[in-house]
């Protein structure tokens, strides 16, 4: 393997195990709901399963669930194809180590889907639920009475629990939001080039 694609496929190995060893320790050790508190009630490891997608969103039954995973193994390799190729046009670091935190982060939860009902011996392959754990409920409060649809609502932010791959997928899109000017620029130079040539023509 060239040394270009290391770093990248290296940093994403790194995060999938991580994220591995995370999950057994937390299957091995904790109780269901309940909670191990590292910052009072606003931080703390929270065992829970679930069916679905990143931060406990969910497609319903068997078939929502089956097609959520094979959603995902297809989702995984569109991902690697396209951190392949922004490797050989070489497009910004950021960039391609971003991409490379998505595809640790997809891979992870992958592992528990397709996996872990077997391993672990309560679902056939494929059907294998999701381990989140970390839960930052840092504040709470009321809507007020006015506002639409949850006026009056208890909400709690930031509600969903979560494990390492999700963190992994979030970091990687809100930093290619965020740096889109600098990670895209390769692109936007290409494109803009040919219209200078006729300028200087």
């Amino acid at each position: 393997m060239k040394a270009a694609y290391t770093k990248p496929f290296l940093t994403a190995t790194f995060i999938v195990l991580i994220d591995q060893a995370i999950k057994v320790w937390v299957r091995q050790n904790m109780t269901k709901h309940e909670p191990i508190k590292f910052m009072g009630n606003h931080g703390m490891l929270q065992y829970v399963e679930n069916n679905g997608m990143a931060f406990g969103m969910e497609l319903g039954g068997e078939w929502g669930k089956l097609a959520l995973t094979l959603f995902r193994i297809v989702a995984v390799a569109g991902i690697g194809y396209g951190l392949v190729h922004l490797i050989k046009q070489k497009y910004h670091r950021g960039l391609i180590m971003m991409v490379a935190l998505i595809l640790a982060g997809a891979v992870g939860n992958i592992i528990d889907s397709v996996f872990y009902g077997v391993i672990y011996g309560y679902a056939p392959l494929l059907q294998g639920q999701v381990v989140d754990m970390f839960y930052f409920p840092l504040f709470s409060g009321h809507f007020p009475a006015w506002f639409p649809v949850w006026g009056g609502e208890e909400f709690i932010f930031f509600r969903p629990i979560f494990n390492f791959a999700d963190a992994a997928i979030s970091v990687g899109v809100i930093m290619i939001l965020f740096n889109q000017g600098r990670y895209f620029k390769h692109e936007q130079e290409e494109e803009s080039s040919p219209n200078s040539e006729m300028v200087e023509d």
